[in-house]
């Protein structure tokens, strides 16, 4: 069996961890621009690595070098993409997930109007991929916001941010509409709990009395406005698009059978999916708002808020899928490192250098429970593993792990498909290496296509192709329907 007719096949990215140039042509600092590399951290600790404070920020805006600032080089995307997007078309992909840095059209994000070269980039990167067939898939808002809307405002607690977003979103439809049919709105809406920083520019420490948590809660309302809002105008200004929300699946199973570890696995899952359901069924699950009730948290909304969510729902659901995990009631159970997440492992499943663990069934029980709940097509837009790569005297790389990885994966895609599920597309997280996320490292690798750079930014930048590389385009040839 292949895949439906259509498939989207393709790979995913982000402008902060490929696009490089973080000073040129005008673009303004972003939050992940103040990212450091932290080489005597754990890679397993997530939590060290994106930690933030005002002082971090400070050093961070007095040190122009980009050696210990990774994503202010990326893989230098800027002055690569033509080389790129052919790379992905020698592949066959059909779809191509990149993100608009907002700061490179808003450097501050409350200019009037948008930086010209900016402008200009983007124009260019679209016309390429339109030339080569590349579909874009494109996220407004994935961990680029602008550096002085946090020193400001303290990021998206405050209302105001709305306004500067949907300026930012009206500029990018109106320019960039005629290429782009799919949108996505906050990439990992969810994370917001896990590193509040670059998802929604909070420095903890000017959070107050409130607290961290409720700033956070906070500044979520704001986005779900702003996503109702952006879901509007986009449909209006850009006839037939559509657009989605983007959640980090965190599928956890719980650890043994005993009602206490199956209660808190449960609500382990009910606040996962929370943030779709908002944006999906356009109202706030009674749960949630019992239990921020129970734990004193109040939302600060305004007449009309709640009316905005439920006239502003997306089109289809997209989700990262990484790894699964497991919860228990025990404390003590022993517990393992995942997508900036913590659970307890799972001894029926492998793990990476960075602990995630790998479960392909489980994407296939994340695609039937998200099709059940929602009822609207899915996009898997991120999935895959992070390792290091060796390069051969012969300048080959060789990496069947990736390969298996993958085909597994896909593999429990087409059971899905087979049992109903409405699947648009696929995207891999990342068809080429660059800067990680979570941790800022190039030796994590996840890409099809190697770049010659390490940790401290060194190399030549030479691309080169994987055996990943022509074992995915196989996949995309065949439509899925050749795994071998």
């Amino acid at each position: 069996m292949s895949f439906p007719e259509g498939f989207l096949w393709g790979g995913a990215t982000a402008a902060n961890q490929i696009e490089g140039a973080w000073n040129v042509d005008g673009k303004g600092w972003s939050v992940d621009d103040v990212a450091t590399y932290k080489p005597n951290v754990d890679v397993r600790d997530y939590k060290s690595h994106v930690t933030i404070s005002s002082t971090a920020i400070k050093q961070a805006m007095e040190d122009l070098d980009d050696t210990y600032y990774p994503k202010r080089r990326g893989i230098d995307f800027f002055h690569h993409y033509k080389e790129d997007l052919a790379l992905l078309a020698e592949m066959g992909f059909k779809v191509f997930r990149l993100s608009i840095a907002w700061t490179r059209l808003f450097p501050t994000g409350e200019e009037k109007e948008p930086n010209p070269a900016g402008l200009a980039f983007y124009d260019s990167v679209f016309q390429e991929m339109k030339r080569l067939h590349i579909e874009p898939l494109v996220t407004l808002s994935h961990y680029e916001m602008p550096l002085a809307l946090s020193l400001n405002y303290n990021g998206w607690t405050d209302r105001r941010v709305i306004d500067c977003f949907l300026r930012f979103c009206r500029t990018c439809f109106s320019h960039y509409g005629k290429y782009v049919k799919y949108w996505l709105n906050f990439n990992e809406v969810d994370s917001i709990l896990r590193h509040s920083f670059i998802t929604a520019g909070i420095i903890p420490e000017l959070c107050g009395e409130k607290g961290e948590i409720a700033c956070c809660y906070q500044a979520l309302h704001h986005q779900f406005v702003a996503a109702g809002l952006t879901t509007k105008l986009c449909h209006e200004m850009i006839p037939g698009s559509e657009i989605g929300c983007m959640l980090t699946k965190l599928t956890t199973y719980p650890r043994t059978c005993a009602p206490e570890d199956v209660a808190v696995t449960q609500q382990k899952n009910l606040k996962n999916v929370f943030y779709s359901d908002v944006m999906v069924f356009g109202e706030y699950p009674r749960l949630i708002l019992k239990n921020l009730e129970n734990r004193g948290i109040s939302i600060e909304m305004e007449p009309g808020d709640l009316k905005i969510i439920k006239e502003g729902t997306v089109d289809f659901v997209s989700f990262s899928y990484y790894m699964s995990m497991t919860e228990s009631a025990d404390p003590n159970a022993e517990r393992t490192p995942g997508n900036t997440v913590l659970g307890v492992r799972n001894p029926y499943l492998s793990s990476s250098e960075w602990g995630w663990q790998v479960d392909p069934v489980g994407l296939r029980i994340s695609l039937i429970e998200l099709y059940d709940r929602y009822k609207k097509p899915l996009f898997v837009v991120e999935n895959g593993i992070g390792a290091k790569d060796v390069v051969e005297p012969d300048g080959s790389i060789h990496d069947p792990y990736r390969i298996d990885y993958f085909r597994r994966h896909f593999q429990e895609m087409k059971k899905a498909v087979e049992a109903g599920v409405e699947l648009m597309g696929y995207t891999s997280w990342a068809p080429i290496d660059l800067i990680s996320a979570s941790t800022s490292q190039m030796s994590k690798r996840y890409g099809f296509i190697y770049v010659d750079q390490d940790d401290l930014g060194r190399g030549t930048l030479k691309r080169i192709k994987k055996d990943s590389f022509y074992w995915y385009q196989k996949v995309i040839r065949t439509n899925g329907a050749d795994l071998s």
